[in-house]
């Protein structure tokens, strides 16, 4: 473990830290930050990088304070925030299903929260809000609904994905149903949400979001220890004193809340949370969950496919969900080619 430094603190406590994990860490914060003032700087007004600066540490004129602040700071908050829950909620689900494959898009907690969603605009009518509690609660319900079918003396990753992508099967037909049911007006809503987008996000999703984050974030990494154990198998980790279906109880249950409540806040932005994990390993070269590597991996992937979902295509803009979609697809038949050549599918 050469990269592994300890750390010693006055008080007589220790911790230990991967170097290259931390190095990792920062220049992702760097990216992710730097591809935050670039995003806010485009658009048909555009504001150069240093001014997007000076408006934000209040210097601005009256017209970039408003621009910045009140129109394109939120929205880039929220492709933060949605890209950090999904990276943390993709790695948390890979490290307790031990499948690189155990993300939420192949486990069926987006399109629960899609039908969630269309429940609300199809049958309901709902309002903005109405939608984002209906994607929340489908969440919520779709991965109880795969930890209670996965249960058998203990949930174990490889059936936990089988169930996941069966209800993952019978979530997207129940979708196409609650389409062919809806009026025009309704079914082009509904097929604008279930894109992904960030398009005219405001003040009003970057709260909540903020404040789940706030909560289940720390609560994540206080357990990545038990997580880190419970790699090496449920027996080794029992006998090392982890409370193993209580462990995995809470993270899944902390993967499924970050999932759907990121879905809720911009709609089902496809792959985020499949490749933020993966990438954020293969830059730290360490075998364990990497959740926060993940988490800024994450949050650094979704700003800058928002960059290019404005600038990449020339004045056809797309919504955020379809560069995610269309670069984590390629991504996933690399990832099943590699895993195919190693033997381990």
């Amino acid at each position: 473990m050469k990269n592994t430094r300890t750390l010693r603190t006055p008080g007589g406590l220790s911790l230990r830290a991967d170097v290259r994990a931390l190095v990792v860490v920062g220049a992702l914060l760097l990216a992710a930050a730097a591809a935050s003032v670039v995003l806010i700087g485009t658009g048909d007004f555009p504001i150069s990088f240093a001014d997007v600066l000076r408006t934000l540490a209040g210097n601005g004129t009256a017209g970039q304070d408003f621009i910045v602040n009140e129109l394109r700071l939120p929205r880039v908050l929220v492709g933060l925030l949605v890209g950090a829950s999904l990276g943390l909620g993709g790695a948390l689900f890979q490290a307790i299903s031990r499948n690189p494959l155990g993300s939420p898009d192949v486990l069926g907690l987006s399109q629960g929260a899609t039908s969630g969603a269309l429940v609300v605009i199809v049958l309901l009518s709902g309002t903005a809000a109405q939608v984002t509690v209906g994607a929340l609660v489908g969440g919520l319900l779709t991965g109880l609904a795969i930890y209670l079918l996965a249960w058998r003396q203990g949930v174990h990753g490889y059936r936990l994905v089988l169930v996941g992508i069966g209800v993952s099967a019978f979530v997207t037909a129940v979708n196409g149903y609650l389409l062919t049911k809806a009026d025009l007006v309704d079914a082009t809503r509904a097929v604008v949400w279930m894109t992904g987008s960030l398009d005219g996000r405001d003040w009003s999703q970057v709260w909540p979001l903020l404040a789940l984050c706030a909560v289940l974030v720390p609560l994540v990494l206080a357990h990545a220890r038990g997580l880190r154990t419970m790699e090496m198998g449920d027996d080794v980790a029992n006998a090392l004193g982890v409370r193993v279906e209580r462990v995995r109880l809470l993270l899944m249950v902390a993967a499924v809340l970050l999932t759907a409540a990121a879905t809720a806040a911009a709609g089902p932005v496809s792959f985020v949370a499949l490749t933020a994990p993966q990438l954020a390993r293969r830059l730290t070269r360490s075998p364990g969950p990497n959740l926060l590597p993940s988490l800024c991996m994450g949050a650094a992937l979704l700003v800058t496919a928002d960059w290019a979902s404005q600038r990449a295509f020339g004045a056809d803009q797309l919504p955020v969900g379809v560069v995610t979609g269309v670069l984590g697809g390629v991504y996933l038949l690399w990832l099943l080619v590699t895993e195919r050549r190693a033997g381990r599918i």
